[in-house]
């Protein structure tokens, strides 16, 4: 048993007790901190008050989950984010069952802390993000197809399946999990069976029946959210780039933990002077398939540092279990959660302080969650002035990071907000819920963070143009965001 001072816990209560206090002073930070919705971050919170099946860019989780914790706490910025932290710590409360029923539950524990802890979750708690449900389906999906391995359950089955279902309403990412489920079960002569089985049969029916709607939407929007994702992997250019692989790589050094991430290469190299067991094979097959295919990604094209998130969730208990049998190697697991958490209360500090990231010089890496209050309150302003005396008869922007933004920070907007988009197909969800057509008649308060030149495409479609005023807010170290506001009047539609 675990010892806490003079006291003695279990396994258990002491995971609760170290996830319990982490969630307590993440969810302050987010209630003291000063900094606005980042612009991904206000575009969902415009999705969740619009319940869907789907969005252009992806999923409805995070929306839905948006639209849970603001119906109950409203709609400030932490109320918004405040997901992020709660669904964390299930993710954690998950990874101890998984490192329990694969190892033993001081294994258990350690996965929990050592995900509670890590540098991308301290980051990703103080923001909402895909990645924070994704994390929590993958780490119920593993739990539940473990479960229905060693206990023939159909009961845990359909909880693969909704798990499955659930994490594709919040990533296609997600896709990963049955990948890897099918290549466990391949691969292992005593589970081969469960392949064709009834239990096989229900977890995908349950996971069809509830990714089915999402499928739907999609079939009605011209599978716009497919197209994004499938845009996002760039095939289409040159391919080949060795230095984008190593950036990656490098990359992940920040997301797991610079230890952890180098023991977890080294057993990766070294897996073949040992037989893993069962619990190891079963852990490398949600790890390897994912890791190779977004390393093949950024090598040939490039690849986001988070894209391979999903990975670290097993990866978690594995290396924690790896340093469990090397007494030489398990100082790697507290030392990491020491330096994770010194790094984690570091970015507490600068988010509660700003002036500490200016005083180190890095003030400029939260340019995109400031100032965006500034410019919405001013963009407000004038939108209410109204023209020589006349309503504006709608805001026009041509940039979906402000459009976002405004939806947020301009409300309430007295004239209906619309994002330019005259013809062709929507290259954003706002362009494809709400395109400029005209609109009534009367002037138009069209914003936008580029300059005259920049937007002459746009003024051309006006008879009479009229600059008003520019905005401009310092955003960090020498960051500037400037928004720039004209009078538009007499629409001229692109001929058709």
């Amino acid at each position: 048993m675990p010892r806490l001072g003079t006291l003695t816990l279990g396994w258990l209560p002491l995971t609760l007790l170290i996830l319990g206090v982490l969630a307590v002073f993440r969810i302050a930070v987010l209630m003291l901190a000063d900094y606005t919705l980042g612009p991904d971050e206000a575009q969902y919170w415009a999705w969740s008050t619009e319940p869907a099946f789907g969005y252009y860019s992806k999923p409805p989780m995070v929306a839905w989950i948006i639209a849970a914790t603001t119906s109950l706490f409203g709609d400030a910025e932490w109320a918004v984010r405040l997901g992020a932290p709660l669904v964390h710590t299930g993710t954690a409360l998950l990874l101890y069952v998984l490192g329990q029923d694969l190892y033993d539950r001081r294994v258990g524990f350690w996965s929990a802390v050592v995900y509670a802890t890590g540098p991308a979750v301290w980051f990703s708690s103080g923001l909402v993000t895909t990645d924070v449900p994704l994390l929590f389906f993958a780490a119920l999906a593993l739990v539940a197809f473990n479960r229905t391995l060693t206990r023939r359950s159909l009961g845990w089955a359909a909880l693969f399946g909704a798990a499955v279902g659930l994490g594709l309403l919040s990533k296609y990412t997600m896709l990963y999990v049955p990948a890897s489920a099918f290549i466990f079960l391949v691969l292992s002569r005593d589970d081969r069976g469960m392949l064709w089985s009834r239990h096989g049969v229900l977890a995908a029916a349950v996971a069809l029946a509830l990714i089915a709607p999402n499928l739907a939407w999609n079939l009605q929007h011209g599978l716009s959210t497919v197209g994004h994702t499938a845009d996002n992997f760039n095939w289409g250019g040159d391919l080949f780039h060795p230095g984008k692989l190593l950036e990656f790589v490098g990359a992940q050094f920040g997301v797991f933990g610079p230890l952890l991430f180098g023991f977890l290469l080294f057993g990766l190299v070294t897996l073949r002077r040992r037989r893993p067991g069962r619990s190891d094979r079963l852990l490398l097959c949600f790890v390897l398939p994912l890791l190779a295919v977004v390393m093949a990604q950024a090598l040939l094209v490039r690849a986001h540092a988070n894209w391979a998130a999903p990975v670290y969730v097993a990866a978690t208990v594995l290396v924690v279990a790896w340093a469990a049998r090397l007494p030489r190697a398990w100082p790697v697991i507290p030392v990491s959660v020491g330096l994770h958490t010194l790094l984690g209360l570091l970015l507490a500090a600068v988010l509660l302080w700003p002036g500490l990231a200016e005083a180190v010089g890095r003030g400029g890496d939260f340019h995109q969650v400031r100032g965006w209050d500034t410019i919405g309150g001013a963009v407000a302003a004038e939108a209410r002035r109204g023209h020589h005396g006349r309503p504006y008869a709608a805001v026009l922007t041509n940039h979906r990071m402000l459009h976002a933004e405004l939806l947020y920070y301009a409300r309430p907007m007295p004239a209906p907000l619309r994002i330019w988009h005259p013809e062709g197909a929507p290259d954003n969800h706002f362009q494809l819920t709400a395109p400029f057509r005209g609109e009534a008649e009367g002037p138009v308060l069209f914003a936008t963070p580029f300059t005259a030149t920049e937007v002459a495409h746009v003024l051309a479609h006006f008879d009479a143009v009229e600059e008003l005023s520019a905005v401009t807010v310092a955003t960090g170290g020498k960051r500037r965001l400037t928004v720039r506001l004209f009078a538009l009047e007499g629409y001229r539609p692109p001929p058709p």
